[in-house]
């Protein structure tokens, strides 16, 4: 279903954003000297005609239209909202669906609230099943059904397969478009059938075997194919010991299993053993790539993709809730150092050196937290060896602690002269380091138990621990030995 265009791949993607935005601030220029002319508004308007559309949008038209897909999706994602929908205005029509594909979530979000109900139809239909899938939570019901009815049956059928399965299935990254082969028959067969494709669906390494019934059976890769004689059979030629997956497997143990093998495609079956779909490496690219991003979100405690161009309210949306958990955390911390406000008091230099304490350990949190959530991610970390990993990192806080907190204290007793409060902040970092390694290994591992992404919020909520911890350990300390 899927119209393909001639791929313009570009080296420098950068190059031709500046270049496009080059484009629209003249074109903007153009059109602030014609509106500050002195004429009536008809003849304004011819002028604007004249001038704009025969000069700057159409060299930005030209531009466009030799550019791939991806790097439109790229450049509109880097313009702000009036620039990207005068660029999506530009953009030909036969190519709406595939850059829609490309974009991210909330860009994409802006680009089709501008469309109308016939656009969106004509471009979720430039789309395979499987990419119309991805898609599907974005348009309206209406658009939706449009496009169902205009389907054959068996693409209906895909299309219900590939929107049934969770979003982190296997079964969400794979596409239909695939060929598949018989056992029974000779490679000069398969290269016959070969030939009536006008081309190779894209990523195509390997054939998929099977029976009648559509049970995989192996897979024949086609350097095999190419360097065998014509009457060889395919079952003799043929892999039955390969990679399979499952469409209801983790989308996260695909992205594995083609990192670890070096993977292009995989089959995916049913528990009956039925082929349903491959799995290519773009999908599992894309995928990582997403992960990735929703990480570094997570763990900054944003609650979602977010839009560099969005409207203030909405982004101011998009990141309350951590700020507003991280300021219930700062008045606990400023709680704390209340109790302890006689303390401070007596000895002045307490209040220099207790953010020294918090900063180390939280710094040192985040690295625990960062390794076990990588782990995590891996699926290094089991119940087996998580026991020895908590040993190991408590191990490693506590060594820390006692080497800068070491340093930390050798200044405190050359700036204060006093050897008491120099071990006292040692002492400090060593628990409060502890105490980070801790609360690095939990959180990660408690958000994973809970069915949660361990990524989510952890940094803001490390931060919250090793501060809040860090005053009372040091100040308590302080009040012990060097007040009273």
């Amino acid at each position: 279903m899927t119209k393909n265009h001639e791929p313009h791949y570009t080296e420098n993607v950068q190059e031709h954003l500046h270049q496009v935005q080059s484009l629209l601030d003249k074109h903007g220029l153009v059109e602030m000297l014609a509106r500050k002319q002195e004429m009536p508004r008809q003849e304004r308007h011819e002028l604007l005609g004249n001038i704009l559309h025969k000069q700057h949008l159409a060299e930005l038209q030209d531009k466009l239209s030799k550019l791939h897909s991806s790097d439109i999706a790229f450049i509109l994602e880097a313009l702000p909202i009036e620039q990207r929908l005068l660029v999506w205005d530009l953009v030909k029509a036969d190519r709406d669906g595939e850059i829609l594909i490309e974009v991210s979530d909330s860009v994409r979000e802006s680009l089709i609230a501008t469309m109308s109900r016939e656009e969106l139809r004509e471009a979720a239909e430039q789309l395979d099943t499987d990419e119309i899938a991805d898609l599907a939570h974005d348009l309206p019901q209406a658009v939706m059904r449009d496009v169902f009815k205009s389907l054959t049956i068996e693409e209906r059928e895909q299309l219900r397969a590939a929107m049934s399965y969770p979003e982190d299935a296997v079964g969400a990254l794979m596409d239909f478009d695939m060929v598949t082969i018989r056992e029974h028959v000779t490679l000069e067969v398969v290269s016959r059938y070969l030939r009536r494709f006008d081309e190779m669906p894209d990523h195509t390494d390997q054939l998929f075997v099977v029976d009648r019934d559509d049970i995989f059976k192996g897979v024949l890769p086609l350097n095999r194919l190419l360097v065998n004689e014509p009457d060889v059979p395919v079952s003799r030629l043929m892999l039955t010991d390969t990679i399979k997956l499952h469409s209801d497997d983790k989308a996260e143990k695909a992205a594995q299993a083609f990192e670890r093998y070096d993977l292009v495609s995989a089959p995916v079956v049913e528990e009956d053993g039925k082929l349903v779909g491959r799995v290519t490496v773009n999908t599992v690219m894309d995928y990582i790539r997403s992960e990735s991003e929703s990480d570094i979100l997570n763990t900054a405690g944003l609650r979602g993709e977010e839009d560099i161009f969005a409207s203030v309210w909405k982004s101011v949306k998009n990141r309350w809730m951590w700020l507003a958990l991280n300021l219930c955390t700062a008045f606990f911390a400023s709680r704390v150092i209340g109790e302890f406000e006689n303390t401070i008091e007596k000895l002045v230099a307490l209040a220099a050196l207790m953010p020294i304490v918090a900063g180390i350990a939280g710094n040192s949190a985040n690295q625990t937290a960062t390794i076990i959530i990588r782990s995590l991610a891996l699926g290094q970390l089991n119940p087996a060896n998580a026991r020895r990993l908590i040993g190991k990192e408590l191990a490693i806080g506590g060594l820390n602690g006692l080497i800068w907190g070491g340093v930390a204290g050798l200044f405190a007793y050359f700036l204060y002269k006093s050897v008491l409060l120099g071990v006292i902040l040692t002492g400090a970092m060593v628990l409060n380091l502890v105490l980070g390694a801790l609360a690095g290994l939990l959180i990660p591992l408690t958000m994973q138990r809970m069915g949660r992404d361990p990524a989510i919020g952890s940094s803001v909520m490390l931060t919250a621990i090793t501060d809040s911890g860090g005053f009372f350990i040091f100040l308590g300390l302080a009040a012990l030995f060097l007040i009273h």
